[in-house]
């Protein structure tokens, strides 16, 4: 499956039914670093986690603004490049076990062997224009609050 490259953000959540209508709770972490904003109205793709024969960039639901020439900033191309190394942590795990972390722009970070909360090194293997594959060179210790 293709995504989009007007993909804003990418996560996991489950539909609610609360008095009559449905809900997908939009995880405050997203308004936090600015990915989407509050009152604003997104295009939202749901894609099924219960299949066993999905790839992991296919784990999440994806919220893309319904007018995204409007919102576009001025970025060309991913935050990321082939061979980079960066710290990510780990938010999310796909179908698959695999980690995802965000960078820049909630740009995607799929991360084999790595479990959610872990603080990691990695290096960009892979990078496309809406999510990289990454593997990771350093284990970084977990800072306690």
């Amino acid at each position: 499956m293709d995504i989009s490259e007007t993909l804003q953000t990418l996560y996991t959540a489950t539909v609610e039914q609360e008095d009559g209508s449905y809900q997908i709770t939009v995880p405050e972490r997203e308004i936090a670093t600015g990915t989407i904003a509050e009152d604003e109205t997104y295009r939202v793709a749901l894609i099924s986690t219960a299949a066993s024969d999905v790839d992991d960039t296919e784990t999440t639901d994806s919220i893309q603004p319904a007018d995204h020439e409007d919102q576009q900033q001025d970025f060309e191309g991913p935050p990321v490049e082939e061979g980079e190394q960066r710290e990510v942590e780990i938010e999310n795990l796909g179908d698959q076990g695999d980690g995802i972390a965000k960078v820049e722009r909630g740009y995607v970070v799929i991360v084999p062997e790595t479990s959610v909360g872990d603080r990691v090194t990695v290096e960009m293997r892979q990078v496309r224009e809406n999510v990289a594959f990454a593997d990771v060179v350093d284990r970084n210790p977990r800072q306690e609050a």
